[in-house]
């Protein structure tokens, strides 16, 4: 459980740091690429320890599976509440798919 809770919080650092800046666009382009490194080194304090104490419990492939179910709720999230975006059923669809990709990771640990 902690290492998820340290991938959430690892998620939400990089989307700031990736995706942010979109409501941003009169800015530099190097003061956003500085102020988005300086978000990613935070993002970067929970994601270590999370792949160090996951990995063992998780292999690699798990570890790397879940962030990615992570980064999409972290991310669904985000752009609808930061970016208002619509979320459409394609769109939903797409998680199914990514959610059918945990349970084959899993399979025989659930």
């Amino acid at each position: 459980m902690k290492t998820v809770l340290l991938l959430i919080c690892s998620n939400i650092f990089m989307t700031i740091a990736w995706y942010g800046h979109l409501k941003y666009r009169r800015s530099p382009l190097f003061t956003v690429i500085v102020v988005s490194w300086l978000i990613a080194f935070v993002e970067y304090c929970f994601q270590v320890p999370a792949n160090r104490i996951g990995f063992g419990e998780f292999s690699g492939f798990q570890l790397k599976i879940i962030q990615e179910v992570i980064t999409l709720c972290v991310f669904t999230v985000f752009a609808w509440l930061y970016l208002r975006e619509e979320i459409t059923w394609n769109y939903g669809l797409a998680f199914l798919c990514l959610l059918g990709a945990v349970v084959f990771a899993f399979w025989g640990r659930l």
